[in-house]
This record gives C-alpha cells, sequence and structure tokens, in this order.
C-alpha cells in the first residue's frame, strides 16, 4: 500500500474531526466534550507516548503518537469552534516561534512570522566567534524567551512567570529553581544545597515531634520543602530528578514482583509474610536484580 502524503493524512483527519464534531451527524461523546474534559486525555496520551519510548516499541509509540496528535486535533477543532484559531493558526504559529528560537540555524535574516518586536537576531557565535554549543544555545533560547514575554505585554513580568501549576510537582520545581538561578538566586556549589537537604530534615523532625509524630499541616508543609531542597540539589548534580524517581519507582517494581514470584513459588500468602519474611525476600530479590 502506498504510504499517504503528510498533507492529505493531515487533511483527511482534520476532515474526520469536524465529521466528529458535526452538530447534527457526528459522534455524541465527541460533541459534548470541550476543552477541560478534553485536557485530562491529553496529558494521559503524553505519558504513553513517553512509556512507548522507554519501551523501544515502535509500533506501539506510533499508534501513541497518533493518539496524541489526535488530542491536538480535538482542542484546536474546539477553538475553531469559538472563533479563537484553527489548526492552521496553530501549526503556523510553532513553525514562526521554532525559526525565531533558532537564529544560530536561521540567521537573523531569516523571514519570521508574527515576531515581537526586538525579538530576534544574531546571535549565532559566542563571543570568541564560534558556532554556540550545547549550553550557549540553550541560554540564547531562554534570552529570546525572555524578550518575547518582555514584548508581549503580559502583566506577568515576573522571573517565574509561565512556570506551568499543572506540571509534575518535581518538574514544576526543577523548573522554579532555574528560573531563579537566572537571576542569580542560587547556591554556588552541590555541597550548599546537600547542607539545605539536611536543614530542612531537621525542620521536619522538630515539626513532627511537635505534633507527636504525626504530620499536621505545618509538617507537611516542612516535608515538602525537603522535597524542593532535594529537586534543586539534583539540578547542581546535573540530574533530573523526575527521571531519578521514576527510574527508582521502577526498580521498585522490579523488585517487588521478583518477591511475589518468589513467594508464589515457595507456596507462600504475600498477605501473610511478617516483616522478617519480607526483608529476606527483598534483600533475595535485591541480590538477583
Amino acid at each position: 500500500m502506498d504510504r499517504p502524503e503528510p498533507a492529505a493524512a493531515l487533511a483527511a483527519l482534520l476532515a474526520l474531526m469536524a465529521r466528529l464534531r458535526d452538530p447534527e451527524s457526528g459522534c455524541p461523546w465527541d460533541r459534548a466534550q470541550d476543552l477541560r474534559t478534553i485536557a485530562p486525555y491529553t496529558i494521559e496520551e503524553a505519558y504513553e507516548v513517553r512509556d512507548a519510548i522507554e519501551r523501544d516499541d515502535a509500533p506501539k509509540l506510533r499508534e501513541e503518537l497518533g493518539d496524541l496528535l489526535f488530542q491536538v486535533v480535538f482542542h484546536a477543532r474546539m477553538a475553531e469552534e469559538r472563533g479563537w484559531f484553527d489548526f492552521a493558526d496553530v501549526a503556523a504559529g510553532i513553525h514562526a516561534k521554532l525559526v525565531r528560537r533558532h537564529p544560530h540555524v536561521f540567521g537573523a535574516g531569516a523571514p519570521r512570522a508574527e515576531e515581537p518586536q526586538g525579538a530576534s537576531g544574531g546571535l549565532a557565535r559566542n563571543e570568541s566567534g564560534t558556532p554556540l554549543n550545547e549550553a550557549e544555545q540553550s541560554l540564547q533560547w531562554d534570552e529570546i524567551k525572555a524578550r518575547e514575554r518582555a514584548a508581549s505585554g503580559a502583566p506577568d513580568r515576573s522571573t517565574l512567570a509561565d512556570v506551568p501549576q499543572g506540571l509534575p510537582a518535581l518538574l514544576r520545581a526543577s523548573k522554579l529553581g532555574r528560573r531563579a538561578a537566572r537571576v542569580g538566586f542560587d547556591w554556588q556549589r552541590p555541597e550548599e544545597v546537600r547542607a539545605k537537604v539536611l536543614e530542612e530534615l531537621g525542620e521536619l523532625d522538630a515539626a513532627l515531634a511537635a505534633s507527636g509524630g504525626v504530620a499536621d499541616a505545618h509538617g507537611v508543609e516542612e516535608f515538602g520543602d525537603v522535597l524542593f531542597a532535594l529537586v534543586n540539589w539534583s539540578r547542581h548534580l546535573g540530574l533530573d530528578a523526575e527521571e531519578a524517581l521514576r527510574r527508582a519507582s521502577d526498580k521498585f517494581e522490579r523488585r517487588f514482583r521478583r518477591m511475589e514470584r518468589l513467594a508464589g513459588g515457595r507456596g507462600l500468602a504475600p498477605a501473610a509474610l511478617g516483616a522478617e519474611a519480607w526483608d529476606a525476600l527483598w534483600r533475595e530479590a535485591k541480590a538477583s536484580d
């Protein structure tokens, strides 16, 4: 079978979405949705894309990318129905933004649609005249984004503007820390952040002691401070806290499943095991990991 042309395949998908949302002949479920009800599915599909990537499952990745693309098409269709914008506006907007934010690729003279005044320009090389490395390109990206925010006239001019509250908590904490570091509000060395982690642990211990070992509102706050400090420590160590915790969770799941298999092979019911038996199984599973 001939492979479809990208433009034709996308046009067919957009037409299908319009049919699903048709007020007379569309799907009742699709017609009943709005931007807010679909948003959770969009997040779920993004995670399923990542899962397929982690599994190196190419057929599943193709399927999940299609599901994620459908979410974009769905949102764009609902926005078009409100008279806000359509899918073409979305595609043109991201094209213009990527050109604008890559002057080291396209140059200062490349055509840019809807470019904010002063957002472009001549950052393709560093002070020594050599091409930008990855770190310098990342810094340039942040500088261009900051100019765009300033040029947009948005009321929120904070360094922390545009960090979404809906991000996973570890990812949001990391982004907030990086944003604050841009203006110098940061530790200088990883050892200093480690000391902050220990300080926050001490404050958590004090809060728990004051509440008789029960995590009241103050204890929850102090526990959050510990997590926030750990995320910043990971940033200074060059680690991704979200990725580190995900790997730890995967490791725990792998070892726990191994313990279940060991217990089942010996005729033991997991729910009936005591602490010592679980500890022995854990050490055995860990040794074979």
